[in-house]
């Protein structure tokens, strides 16, 4: 069985200490995805709730964190149940801002999981649609 890997790249008009502050600054995060308490940082817990909420949604731990280039985190969301992923960001500098790719592996597999595939891969198009629109009005 192939691995279900959710693979998305975007290209932002911001350098990438300001798409750093979108992946790791509770006001920013509060933007476009959810919001923890505390800024996200090497070997921390973390939890996400909703921004209108206040509902706790994703869950996890830091586990790299090299400003400015690389964040990654593991993944956990109530529908998941027991089953923890990872979420990994790269950011790299291009001609006029940044590309921000990110890789979220270790989902569930198998059919029964499909429909929550396809739930996360929407999910990360509409939020990283609203990272793109703020980003861009900075």
């Amino acid at each position: 069985m192939t691995d279900t890997i959710i693979q998305k790249n975007i290209f932002l008009k911001a350098d990438k200490r300001t798409v750093w502050a979108y992946l790791t600054d509770p006001d920013k995060l509060g933007i476009w995805f959810h919001k923890p308490k505390e800024t996200l940082a090497k070997d921390a817990d973390y939890a996400m709730y909703g921004t209108e909420s206040g509902d706790k949604l994703m869950w996890g731990k830091v586990t790299a964190c090299e400003p400015h280039d690389v964040l990654e985190y593991t993944f956990t969301i109530k529908p998941m149940g027991e089953a923890v992923s990872t979420v990994k960001w790269r950011l790299e500098d291009v001609p006029g801002g940044t590309r921000l790719s990110l890789e979220h592996v270790g989902l569930p597999q198998g059919a029964d999981a499909f429909g929550l595939t396809l739930a996360l891969d929407k999910g990360w198009d509409d939020h990283l649609a609203r990272m793109r629109a703020d980003a861009h009005a900075d």
